[in-house]
């Protein structure tokens, strides 16, 4: 099969995806091309099962001759890269079994506000921040990059700012418009996190935005730039607040770790910890915990009583936070999303029952 034939086999899957909304699109030896509709697993059943050649077929056909040897070489690549001029496509090509599997996640090349994206209004305030840290968590697939981009996007058509941002790959592609926007990505605009991170202060930026905190150095950055007047956006797969100040805390090495603490209770904006959670009308919607610091969450961090988080959100709604339970809840009453849904994404089912109140039954 001629690699010809197999990239307009690809870009008629491709078009299937796009028509039908689906977040992502797989390919994998031994199954059906698959899509992700809603946070679920879709196989297009009329498509034959992939064979070996197939799938390797389809990765060289949007691969560039040294995206292939690195293929080959490193067993994985991650890359992005525009389709129709209709939306972006974040790719992972990946060695599983010998054979060649393919990931693509769309991105939508139109960036949606915090409004159209269904996020609570409160944090369209957080971004009016000049200087401090913010950060979106949740597991993979759950929104994060999105909520980042309405935030720049916000940024952008508000203030004169110079924004800079670090990525691997680079997902949304923005169009400068009150604000001046470098993009860089990793192993092609700079070599890593941490090497751009250190340039960054060297390049007069207002707001810096970093794919995710990885590791040691990547966050030690991040918190200097924070504390040296600029605001931070960035990201980690973690599931809550004090999983997520536990996480940055443990990186560090126990000699270091007062001192992320009191960094961290310093410069510490918000910490936006979201879920997507499947819609009634079709779709998905984000249900939010938020935590917002005050003199109490900067006293928590720098006592390292974390698990105290938790009970500050609860009760401390008049500061703009939120439980995450909170925000389930006002999504069932409202009729976007089911009770049973409600009831697979909260941590506390006691917790959300109270604030379904009528509803829990």
């Amino acid at each position: 099969m001629s690699s010809i034939r197999e990239k307009i086999r690809l870009e008629e899957l491709l078009n299937i995806a796009a028509s039908r909304d689906a977040s992502d699109l797989h390919f994998a030896v031994g199954h059906h091309p698959t899509l992700r509709i809603d946070g679920e697993l879709v196989p297009l059943l009329e498509k034959p099962l992939l064979e070996p050649e197939d799938t390797m077929e389809i990765a060289q056909s949007f691969l560039s001759e040294a995206q292939r040897e690195e293929l080959l070489r490193e067993r994985e690549i991650d890359l992005s890269f525009a389709f129709k001029e209709k939306l972006r496509l974040r790719t992972n090509v990946f060695f599983q079994s010998g054979f060649v599997s393919i990931a693509f996640r769309f991105i939508p090349k139109s960036i949606r506000t915090v409004k159209e994206l269904n996020l609570p209004p409160v944090l369209s305030s957080l971004v009016k921040r000049s200087q401090g840290l913010i950060l979106v968590v949740g597991p993979a697939g759950q929104g994060k990059t999105t909520t980042l981009a309405a935030f720049i996007e916000e940024i952008n058509t508000s203030r004169t700012e110079h924004i800079i941002t670090i990525e691997d790959p680079i997902e949304y592609v923005f169009t400068d418009r009150e604000c001046i926007i470098d993009q860089r990505e990793v192993h092609s605009d700079t070599l890593s996190f941490a090497r751009a991170l250190r340039s960054a202060l060297r390049q007069d930026p207002d707001v810096v935005l970093v794919g995710e905190m990885r590791d040691l150095e990547t966050i030690a950055s991040v918190a200097t730039l924070a504390e040296t007047g600029h605001l931070v956006l960035s990201t980690l797969h973690t599931n809550d607040a004090p999983q997520t100040i536990d996480r940055i805390i443990d990186v560090f090495p126990e000699y270091q770790q007062d001192q992320i603490r009191a960094q961290l209770a310093s410069v510490l904006v918000a910490i936006v910890s979201q879920r997507l959670v499947p819609r009634i009308q079709g779709g998905r919607v984000p249900a939010v915990e938020l935590l917002v610091q005050t003199p109490a969450v900067a006293h928590i961090i720098r006592e390292g009583k974390t698990h105290q988080l938790g009970n500050v959100i609860q009760t401390s709604a008049d500061m703009g936070m939120i439980p995450l339970e909170q925000s389930l809840a006002q999504l069932v009453r409202s009729g976007q999303i089911t009770l049973e849904s409600a009831k697979m994404v909260a941590v506390d089912q006691k917790s959300l029952a109270t604030y379904l109140g009528g509803y829990a039954k």
